[in-house]
Parts: structure tokens; sequence; C-alpha cells
């Protein structure tokens, strides 16, 4: 429909619009013209995700994104606050560790490996001209270390701004949308717990062929979807962002005035000691400040709160960045005894920092079981415990960022040589713990190269045992056997997608027991494994310098691979194209979390379909059909709960290729879970699920039949026929995700859909992703 030139936009503005045909513009001023066809809106939200280059070195922010994923991933729970709190808490927590982990790894580079390594080292600073200004052997005024590390601190200190910046603007544009505010009364619109039980409501009299009636008194669960502020996270981002700001900044001061602080305490400084001393007692502070910020409850969700907390938001990034310019300043004064040497003491902060990850994981492993036993559903997946492996991959993916970097600029740095190994190296070297996270890499791959070859096997026999099945469903006489290959190994490959929380179960586990061993080489040897192993035997020491060396590489590449993504999605739309369809999964859900996170573009297109329904069944009195495909179907699930109860008995639901249970629901239980979507299912006018056993995406809702007529209906044939045919002589092409509406099922229910709507009324089809997706047009619409 959109590439239809005779559409124009009706509402909305160049990020997200609904358009309709020219013909139909003016259909509620002549319904006459309208009594045999439904008018058809689309809803385009492309630009929330994918819209300019800029946009895709937003690749770049992917672990803070994956912590934020982890926030919304508790499981059900049936009452316990106090561990919602708790979860919620220790979440908030971990995505303060990856910004502090992301400064502290700028700090490293520009810090330590340039401005008090190299730059202190003849060797290294004669090799880069760029450092002469900075270079010992030049003794002028940027020569001594504390003023080399006040030049240096600019670096880490633009990241902190940028990232700020970013979200800034991002805030100003995504969660400041005011949703329309409803003011019926009643349980839809005073935002209930997730998980309380509200009094039911029977069936919409308009449903004509829904049999069974659902009596008055059946409980009926209200998701926190319907929550009047549940997509307006401005008050919590705001603050979230002048904490995670101000850590950046307080660790950027802590590098560079507690390395002039520990000099002068030392015997001989020309500074009095009582100036460090004070300032690092202001640091303290300020980080108390700051953990105080991040711990407090975060989101108001039972109403709109437009309030900002000014005093924070103000003052804790300036206080801050204050103690950033005073440790510039400290760091500055004269001290003419003073030599770098060795490194700077990052050993003991990542260690710290690792050591401080891996207890909040466990802890949140913890708190997730207890809130899953209260309230299992069998479906969840890992029992539960896919917040906390979620979590643990984004502390990985942080870590082989940081660490990637670290390690290649040293390597640059160090020209021939190798840094850590001792002879032939200009440089010590990144902190000995990088060199030893680097080295599990290779040993993590290694172990999942059984699960995975496992994986491979059984879907190849899967796709060989399926073979005679398949050509049954088609009835062929003469079936093609390469033909069924093809149909079998799609529908085998497809169902890959239900062994992914295994996968991710083993590879976070793997992650969390190695993490914990290269901490505890790095303390216990001091040295890199390569050097660690010296002595143990020739093969104990070929096996330590080949991980070392290919961890390195591996970690380095993995760095350089975010790199190099954003810079070619920026270049090219089709992978700029295909970026935007990973943010349509991950930026979802509002930032609860992290606030230098990708922004939520549900925060704008959820709210602009919940107001254009209601506006419009309130202002006609009519019915209407929302459509949805793929992530659109997410959007229509949760712009529907957002709908007062009048409204929502006005519409009915019709998503193909739905990840709504498969994914969501499997997830995201407190939100998605069977009792939410049983609730979805009554309030809703009637629904339809279309899906297909060749989809790795969609699949069934599987809600309870016995409350109202059946949702799903498949697998749908896929594809349409085996072989030629008179209707069709050409191939009929797999379509697996996509071109759902090329099924003659989907007319069907569509006009079934239609046609329970009641009276013959100006009508309207929303489709918010219509196979767009898979044909390389995210967020773009037909109807």
């Amino acid at each position: 429909m959109l590439g239809d030139p005779r559409t124009t936009r009706i509402t909305g503005d160049a990020t997200a619009a609904i358009y309709r045909r020219i013909e139909d513009v003016a259909a509620e001023q002549h319904p006459e013209r309208h009594r045999d066809q439904p008018v058809a809106e689309a809803y385009c939200w492309s630009n929330l995700t994918s819209g300019n280059g800029s946009r895709a070195l937003w690749l770049l922010l992917l672990p803070f994104m994956v912590v934020n994923l982890a926030h919304w991933m508790r499981p059900s729970s049936q009452g316990g606050p106090r561990s919602v709190r708790l979860y919620g808490l220790v979440v908030r927590l971990l995505a303060l560790s990856l910004t502090v982990l992301l400064t502290a790894a700028a700090c490293e580079v520009a810090l330590d490996l340039v401005a008090w390594q190299c730059a202190g080292m003849p060797d290294c600073s004669g090799r880069r001209s760029w450092l002469g200004f900075l270079s010992a052997r030049q003794d002028g005024w940027f020569s001594q270390p504390g003023r080399r590390l006040s030049v240096a601190a600019l670096v880490p200190a633009a990241l902190v701004g940028l990232l700020w910046y970013l979200s800034n603007r991002t805030w100003s544009a995504y969660e400041s949308q005011r949703p329309l505010s409803w003011d019926e009364p009643g349980p839809a619109r005073t935002g209930a717990p997730t998980d309380e039980h509200e009094a039911g409501e029977p069936c919409a009299p308009e449903c004509p062929d829904r049999e069974t009636r659902v009596p008055p008194d059946a409980p009926l669960v209200r998701s926190a979807l319907g929550r009047p502020g549940f997509w307006y996270g401005r008050r919590l981002v705001a603050r979230l962002r002048a904490g995670h700001t101000a850590a950046g900044f307080l660790t950027v001061a802590a590098t560079v005035g507690g390395a002039a602080a520990r000099h002068d305490r030392a015997d001989g400084s020309s500074v009095p000691e009582t100036i460090g001393v004070l300032f690092e007692a202001c640091l303290v502070l300020c980080a108390l400040a700051v953990l105080a910020v991040v711990c407090r409850r975060g989101r108001s969700e039972r109403r709109l709160d437009s309030r900002l907390d000014r005093a924070a938001i103000t003052f804790l990034p300036g206080t801050a960045l204050a103690l950033l310019v005073a440790a510039v300043l400290y760091a500055g004064w004269s001290r003419p005894d003073w030599v770098s040497s060795g490194t700077l003491p990052g050993e003991s902060a990542f260690r710290a920092l690792t050591l401080g990850q891996g207890l909040l994981v466990v802890v949140l492993g913890v708190v997730a079981l207890r809130l899953h036993r209260r309230r299992p559903e069998p479906r969840t997946t890992l029992h539960g415990l896919g917040g906390p492996a979620v979590a643990m991959l984004a502390c990985a993916l942080g870590g082989v960022m940081t660490g990637g970097v670290s390690q290649r600029v040293a390597d640059w740095l160090d020209g021939p040589g190798t840094p850590g190994m001792g002879a032939g190296s200009a440089i010590v070297g990144p902190p000995v713990l990088l060199s030893w996270q680097a080295s599990v890499i290779p040993v993590l791959l290694l172990l999942l190269l059984v699960p995975l070859t496992w994986l491979a096997a059984r879907t190849l026999r899967r796709a060989r045992l399926s073979g005679p099945e398949i050509e049954a469903e088609y009835g062929e006489e003469y079936p093609d056997p390469g033909r069924t290959r093809r149909i079998a190994r799609t529908r085998a490959t497809a169902a890959l997608t239900d062994s992914a929380p295994g996968i991710l179960g083993l590879l976070s586990g793997a992650t969390l027991l190695l993490g914990v061993a290269a901490v505890a080489g790095s303390w216990l040897t001091g040295q890199v494994p390569g050097l660690a192993a010296e002595g143990t035997g020739p093969f104990t020491e070929a096996l330590a310098e080949a991980a070392q060396s290919t961890g390195s590489w591996l970690i380095g590449f993995g760095a350089i691979l975010f790199v190099t993504w954003g810079r070619r999605a920026y270049r090219d739309v089709s992978a700029r194209r295909t970026i935007g369809i990973l943010w349509d999964v991950g930026t979802f859900w509002p930032r609860a979390a992290h606030p230098f996170a990708p922004p939520c573009y549900a925060e704008r297109a959820v709210p602009d379909l919940s107001s254009r329904m209601a506006a419009w069944t309130g202002r006609t009195r009519g019915r209407l059909v929302i459509s949805g495909h793929s992530q659109g179907s997410v959007l229509a699930a949760a712009a529907v709960w957002q709908l007062p109860d009048t409204a929502r008995h006005r519409v009915a639901l019709l998503t193909y290729g739905s990840p709504i249970e498969r994914l969501y629901g499997r997830w995201f239980p407190a939100y998605f879970g069977r009792a939410p979507m049983e609730g979805l299912h009554r309030s809703v006018h009637c629904w339809r699920n279309l899906w297909r056993a060749t989809d790795p995406i969609g699949g069934p809702v599987r809600t309870d039949g016995r409350r109202g007529p059946e949702v799903d209906r498949g697998p749908l044939r896929d594809p349409l026929v085996y072989g030629r045919t008179s209707e069709h002589p050409l191939p009929e092409p797999i379509l697996g995700h996509s071109d759902y509406q090329a099924d003659p099922v989907f007319a069907v229910e569509r006009a079934a859909l239609l046609e329970r709507l009641g009276p013959v009324v100006p009508r309207q089809t929303g489709v918010q992703d219509a196979g767009a997706q898979a044909q390389g047009s995210a967020g773009r619409s037909s109807g």
C-alpha cells in the first residue's frame, strides 16, 4: 500500500505517520461509498528504527541495549513486590557497571597505554611523532606524568559527553512524546499491578460466534502494557542519564586524580597530602550520590508522570564534571620528581568490576528463580533464568568491546613486541586480567562446538525424517526428492529458534565460570598466561601462548567487527535496513535500566496507534481490525492494551508471523506470558493468528480455546503448492516469515473478522509491518 503513489498522509509527521489511499480520505463523510469493502490505513514507523545512516552507530551501544532487555525478562510474579524491586535494582546496578567499564576502558587506552606508558618510555614515544609534546624525553611543560594524564583525560571525558548528548537528544524525541490521556475510570486505566487479578468481564455481545461465555467472576489478568504510564519513561530516563553521566565523569576523575594522590602520599612530594585526601573524599561522596540515584525506584507506570528530578538532573552531572576539572588541575600541579613507570593501577579496578558483575549476575539468578517458583510457567525461558543469562551476555559483550580495543591499541603502540611478554616490549601493556579474559575465548568457542554440532545433526535428522510426512501432506503421486528436501530443511531450520534458550544458557554459564577462572589466574600469577605457564612443560606452554594470542586477536576482531558493521551500515542502505530490523526487537522496550541504550521506538509507536484507534472509534462509533506482521503484531497487541474498555471491545486483532508467544511470551513472561495473553484474548472483540512451520520467528499464540473461539490457525501450507500445476505453472517459493498476505487464507480470515464486527459501517484495517522486514522495508505497512 505504501508503494502506491495514490496514498497520502492523513496524520503524523515525517518520523511516523498514518496513510490512506486518496480516494478513502473522506470515507467517514461518505459512508455509503464504502459499504462493500473496508477502509484501509497503514501506519509507517520505519524512521523510528532505521532512519538516517548515523543511527547504525547505535550498534556500538549493543551491551547497553542487551542489559536493558534483561530488566524486562523477569519471570511472572504472584505477589512478592520486594523480589520484583530487587530484580530491577540488581539490573540497574549491572547497567551502571557497564557504563563504568566502558569509561574505564577509554581511560585505560588514553591515560594508561598512551599518556602514562608510551609517552613515558622513550622507545615507544620515539616511534610516535604525534606524542612528541607529551614525551618525557622532550622535558617540556607537558612531560610531567600528571599533566600528560590531564591532557589525555579529554578523550574519555569526551566519550561520556557524547553518550550524554545522544541520550539527551533521543530522550527529547522519544520519551518526551506525551501519550494521549483517557479519562475513562476503571481498571483498564488505573494501571493495576502486572499480576494482580481483576474482576472478570463477559464476552463482548457484538461477537456472535463466541459460544462459550466467560463467567463474570472469572479472573482477568491485565498486562502491565496497559498501564497509562508504561510507555512514558521520561522521568526515569532523565534521572538515570544524570547518574550514569556522573559515574562516567567520576571514573575519569578517579583515574587522573587518584594517580596524583597516590604519588603525594609517598615521601618527598611537593604537594600537600591533605589535598589528595580531600579530593578522594569528595569522589566517594559523589559516588554514593550516584548509587542513591540509580538505586531509587524508577518507573511510575500507574499514571503519566511528567515531573523531573531537577536537583539530580542538574547538580549531579555538574558536580561530577567539577570534580573532573578539579582532578585535572590537581594532577597538573608541578611535581618535578614524578616519573611514570609500570602501569596505572587499572588491574585492581578491572578485577573489582569483573567480580562485581559476576556477583550481581548470581544474585539476579537467585531472585529470578525465586520469582519463577512462585508462579511457574512451563514455557518460560531457562525456568526463569533468561534475564540473568542475558545480563551475563551483556557483560561479556562489554568485555569483548573494551578488552578488544585495549589489546589492539597496545599491540599497535608496541610495534613488533608483544605487550605483557617482557623482553622486546616497549610498553608493559594493558592489565593482565584482560589477557586472561581474552585467553578463555578460544576455550569458550570449543565448548560451544559440541552443542552446535549436536544441533546441526539433530536438524539434519529431523529434516530427513519429515520427508515422507511432507509428501503425504501435499498428496504428491510423483514427489521430487530435491523439492522435499528443501521444504524439510526449511521447517527443521525454523525449529532451531526454540533451541536458542539452551544455547544461551550454556554460553552464559560457561562465560561466568571462565570469567571466574580468568580473575583467579590473573590474581594468583600476576602475569599473562604465556608467562604464567613457563616451566610447566612444552605442551602447556604452547597451549597457553596459543590461547593468549588467538584470544587477543579474536577479542580485537570482535571490537573491530562492531565498528565495521556500523561504518558499512552508514554507507550501505541494505545493511542499514538489516541493523534496523535488529533494533526492532532490541529497542521495543523502554529504557528502564540503561539510559545510554538505543531509544525505545514503541514509546512513540504504541501511543500513536492507541490514540488513532481510540479517537476513531470514539468519533465514529465504528469498529476496526488492526493487523500486524512480525514485530508489528507485538506493537498491535501493546496498542490494544492501551485502549479504554469501550474502544477495545470494538477492535478485532489479526496477527501473522507473530513472535508474541514464541519469543516474547517465553522471554518476557511477566508482560507477554500466558495469563496476560488470555486477558487480551478475552478483552478484544475477536482475534486470529496465522503461522507457518517454515517461519523461524512467528508461531502460535497458544491461548485457551475453551474461553472463546480458537485464535491460532496453522500451520499454513508453505509453499502453497508442491510442484507445477495449471493454476501455478511456475514453482511456488517457500515464503517462511514473509508474504503472509499472498496466502489465500489471509484474505479469508480478514473477511471473517470483518464479518464478525457487526453493522456495516466505515471500517479500517491497520497493519504495522506487513512482511516488510523480510521484504526489506522494516517498519512499513500495507493494508
